[in-house]
């Protein structure tokens, strides 16, 4: 199988330099051969089979298996059958030959670990089991990620935005359109730009970031990082309190593993014990699993507020007050919701004097009509006010903008300076512009006072 994974990986489509780097030469080039693909079918089949055994009676609860695998091969099988004339394309893609050979090392070792285990595998509580359950959480991200650049099964990394703006033009200025970078590299780019501390730190980091376990990091999964540890000017300090430093943090674990832990505390401390973790279904979204006061276990998706809010107004209110069953670490908590600075946006004298003609402001809600808007959509950037976005998270169309349809991947609380005719030009503040007066289009070409871009940067994404 070896002699067949040989040959040469253009970087036209990445823009990535990364031939000298370690995981570069790491990497096995694998050449456009049906054979090739043929054979990856072939393991992930093998998976299912080995995950079908009766006596593994796996939890039909995410990360499933017997759906993430299944659903692998269908998207993979729709990713070859749009390229089955042009096959050299898709195998000349840094990006895909990264993703495949992961894949291929991924089905090995989880293979393997069947072997390994033999009975023990079917003991829920043996450490093979534990391991079998890690790595379906990254056979789960790596469809995700894989979904996210091959939306419509061509590479599309041109498409995907990064939701936070300064995330966006840092990735930019350090990579420039390419949708992945061996860890090495990013890892550098981050030095230049944040204080960590030491190797173990970026070790930490790297568990952390790399969502697809491969030294690699996707434009994906950097979203998926700055969204979890914004803002983005703070995230390394963010990431140490939530990650490091906080006892109630879990790392790649699942609801039902979630579960069992809390499970320890339910006499003992009791109620308000919880712990948090990634969710697996919606990346870039934390999960706070807890015990109630009846001492059942409950699980919450935070929205609308950052984690460290959440938690602080959770222990103020009695529902997280012991993380893994530990007192209080509300201190390590408070820094980062503390002085944060409020973002405003400043109303153009153009929208001004063109809702002036239609008898509005530019600051009423256009969903209501009723409110100021005060909330930002990201990454498209469409504005509404608090009780709309609420509103429509509690319909049917929650998760995307109301007036785009895109995907409400993150939401930042602003205030609207209103304009005024004799106000100093050179404010601080930001300025819109050019915002439609039905909002039905992303504001992409708005204007800040120092005449940068606007928060609404398109980037490498879904």
């Amino acid at each position: 199988m070896r002699s067949r994974f040989s040959g040469s990986v253009s970087n036209a489509n990445t823009s990535v330099p990364s031939a000298s780097s370690t995981s570069a030469n790491r990497l096995v080039l694998l050449r456009p051969d049906k054979k090739v693909i043929d054979e990856v079918y072939k393991r992930l089949e093998k998976l299912v089979r080995l995950c079908q055994h009766p006596r593994l009676q796996l939890r039909n609860s995410p990360p499933y298996l017997l759906e993430i695998l299944p659903d692998m091969y269908e998207k993979l099988k729709a990713i070859i059958t749009a390229y089955s004339s042009t096959l050299d394309e898709l195998f000349n893609t840094l990006y895909f030959q990264v993703f495949l050979n992961n894949l291929i090392n991924k089905c090995k070792s989880t293979s393997k670990l069947f072997k390994e285990a033999k009975e023990l595998m079917y003991d829920e509580q043996s450490e093979y089991r534990r391991k079998l359950t890690k790595n379906s959480l990254v056979f789960s991200h790596i469809l995700k990620d894989l979904e996210a650049l091959y939306p419509n099964n061509h590479f599309s990394p041109e498409n995907f935005r990064i939701t936070k703006k300064e995330a966006a033009e840092w990735w930019r200025s350090h990579f420039d359109y390419s949708p992945i970078v061996p860890w090495q590299l990013f890892q550098a780019a981050l030095s230049e730009s944040f204080h960590i501390d030491c190797r173990s730190e970026f070790r930490a980091l790297q568990n952390t970031i790399d969502l697809t376990c491969n030294d690699y990091v996707s434009v994906f999964e950097f979203d998926v990082f700055v969204r979890l540890f914004q803002p983005w000017n703070n995230v390394i300090e963010t990431w140490k309190a939530l990650a490091i430093l906080h006892a109630g943090y879990m790392a790649f674990m699942t609801y039902d593993e979630v579960k069992a832990v809390l499970k320890r505390f339910r006499h003992h401390p009791g109620p308000g014990s919880y712990v948090y973790r990634l969710s697996c279904t919606k990346l870039g979204q934390w999960a706070i699993g807890y015990i109630t006061q009846d001492r059942r276990i409950l699980q919450t998706i935070i929205q609308n507020k950052s984690l460290a809010q959440a938690l602080i107004d959770g222990e103020r209110e009695g529902f997280y007050l012991y993380p893994n069953g530990t007192p209080s670490q509300s201190s390590i908590l408070s820094s980062l919701v503390e002085n944060l600075p409020q973002t405003h946006l400043r109303v153009s004298q153009e929208q001004y004097q063109l809702y002036c003609k239609m008898g509005s402001t530019f600051e009423l809600c256009k969903i209501c009509t009723e409110n100021n808007k005060n909330v930002q959509l990201e990454p498209c950037g469409h504005l509404l006010c608090k009780s709309c976005l609420i509103s429509c998270q509690g319909s049917g169309t929650g998760q995307t903008c109301p007036f785009c349809r895109l995907e409400i991947k993150s939401i930042e609380e602003i205030i609207l300076d209103p304009y005024l005719p004799d106000e100093d030009a050179t404010e601080s503040s930001h300025e819109l512009s050019n915002d439609h007066s039905q909002e039905l289009d992303p504001p992409d070409e708005g204007q800040r006072h120092d005449g940068a871009k606007l928060p609404f940067v398109t980037q490498p994404s879904t």
